[in-house]
Formats: structure tokens, C-alpha cells, sequence
């Protein structure tokens, strides 16, 4: 094989498009820069240059899942952005609870952690029974460890910090079964929540949602993507829902700027208007 190179953009579109013909996947509206970033990592982890690069795609579709769990981010955490969760809990959740049931997207979910802290924000809540989650990414290889449910236990600890500053009451890991150096959800919490493939860029809306958190997805997406992306969500949120997004992204189009009022500017949380 030859040498690991750099890659330029002509050669970082050729790669998109030769993706998009064999899988199916558009990264057309990525934003470029990180996705130099990713394939330059598994070339360099490979030690591939972008001809045997090329190679590996075409001729070994296995190496595609390789390729598509370095490319697509997976940088998770539980109760990140802990500031977050409290207004989750002090804004959002007392309005979930004036209904019978809840339907609720963490859309980008990776291995789990984000879509099992509001199953335990919803737990605290004394809502679990009456919600439900769903969890979707499209990286298969990240949401099988999210059905799972199993974190090591040097995780679990570095989330209790993030747990104690969102203002939740007892430990993190009353919320765990420990076995050796492994913590696993409780079953309780896994009950309500479903883990799935669904694909931001190509797939459409699949249920109506009473909130939807795409936290630190929209910040590797360019500005097209972003709106397709809204318009998705839109569409798929209930009337008066809430979007939450994460803390370095906001809704910059004006026309969509009217169709959600502001909740929370900081954690930017908005809801729903109109029909």
C-alpha cells in the first residue's frame, strides 16, 4: 500500500461521491473541514493513502463500517452540559408532565449516554412510565453499545460530576448495576427506550415527538443541511414541542426563526409554534 498523503477538496468530493454511489450515504453538505479532519485520521490510522483508500471502499464493503464509525463523530458524554439539563428540568419537563404520554427523539445518539440521562431525568421526574425515547444514529456499530447499556466504570465516575452539578438528587450510580470495572443501566430504563438507524441527511419523519435534543450534531453540517435538517424536525415535532440543540448551535434562519419561540437562549432550547 502506499504512503499515507494529505487530501484535498477535489479528492475529498471524489470520496463523497464514490460513498454516496456504493452506500448510499450523502456527506455532500458535511462540513468539509471537519471531514478532512476524520479522513485524514483513517488514513493515517490505516496508513492508507487516498488511492488505497478508494480501494478498501469499493472492494471490501465491510471496511465501510470502519470507515463510517472514524468519519461520523462520537464524542458523548452523560449529563453534558449540565446547565442544560437543569433547564430541561426547570422549562421543558413540568410541561411534559401535563401529558398522558411523551414521545421523545435524541436524534445523533451514539453510544447511548445522552438519550439514557433524560431517561433519568425523566426517572426523577416520575415520569418514566409515561415517556418514551428513541434514540437513532447512523452508525450501527455506536447503537449496538447503546442497546447495551454498558459503560465502564471510569466513564460512570466521570459523569457523577456532571450529574451533581444538573442539580438531580442521589448518585449516578443508583442508576447502575456495577459488576467488576463495568456499569450497566438499569433494565428499567431500558425498557422505554429504543435505539434505531435513521439517517439525518436521507431518511423522513418517522413519528411526532414532544421534544426532539440533536445536541453537537448541527455544528458538522453546512448551512443547507442545517435547514433540511430543521424542516425534519419541524415536521416531526407535535405542536408547541421543544428542540433542543446544543450550546454552539442556533437556529440562524430567519424564515425558521418564526416558526419557534425561544425558551431558553443560552441552552438553546425552543419550542414549537403554529401548526
Amino acid at each position: 500500500m502506499h504512503a499515507p498523503t494529505e487530501i484535498n477538496i477535489h479528492q475529498i468530493t471524489e470520496l463523497i461521491a464514490l460513498v454516496k454511489k456504493l452506500y448510499g450515504f450523502d456527506f455532500n453538505n458535511y462540513s468539509k473541514a471537519s471531514l478532512r479532519r476524520r479522513i485524514m485520521r483513517v488514513m493515517q490510522l490505516k496508513k492508507l493513502s487516498v488511492y488505497d483508500l478508494k480501494h478498501q471502499l469499493v472492494n471490501y464493503p465491510e471496511f465501510f463500517q470502519t470507515f463510517l464509525e472514524e468519519i461520523t463523530v462520537n464524542v458523548t458524554e452523560m449529563f453534558r452540559d449540565p446547565s442544560f439539563y437543569q433547564a430541561l428540568n426547570n422549562q421543558v419537563i413540568p410541561y411534559l408532565s401535563s401529558y398522558q404520554h411523551s414521545k421523545i427523539w435524541c436524534a445523533g445518539c451514539s453510544s447511548g449516554e445522552e438519550a439514557y440521562s433524560l431517561a433519568i431525568l425523566l426517572n426523577e421526574a416520575g415520569l418514566r412510565k409515561k415517556s418514551f425515547i428513541y434514540g437513532t444514529d447512523i452508525n450501527t456499530i455506536v447503537l449496538n453499545e447503546a442497546r447495551k447499556g454498558i459503560y465502564s466504570l471510569r466513564k460512570i465516575k466521570s459523569y457523577a460530576e456532571n450529574y451533581q452539578m444538573a442539580g438531580l438528587n442521589g448518585s449516578i450510580i443508583d442508576h447502575f448495576t456495577v459488576l467488576y470495572d463495568a456499569a450497566t443501566i438499569h433494565n428499567e430504563l431500558k425498557q422505554n427506550t429504543l435505539f434505531s438507524v435513521h439517517n439525518l441527511v436521507s431518511d423522513s419523519v418517522f413519528n411526532e415527538f414532544q421534544l426532539i435534543c440533536c445536541r453537537n450534531v448541527f455544528i458538522y453540517f453546512e448551512n443547507a443541511l442545517q435547514e433540511r435538517v430543521l424542516e425534519l424536525f419541524y415536521n416531526s415535532l407535535a405542536p408547541l414541542g421543544f428542540l433542543c440543540l446544543g450550546t454552539k448551535e442556533t437556529i440562524r434562519s430567519e424564515a425558521f426563526r418564526k416558526r419557534f419561540k425561544v425558551i431558553n437562549q443560552k441552552e438553546n432550547i425552543y419550542q414549537k409554534i403554529g401548526s
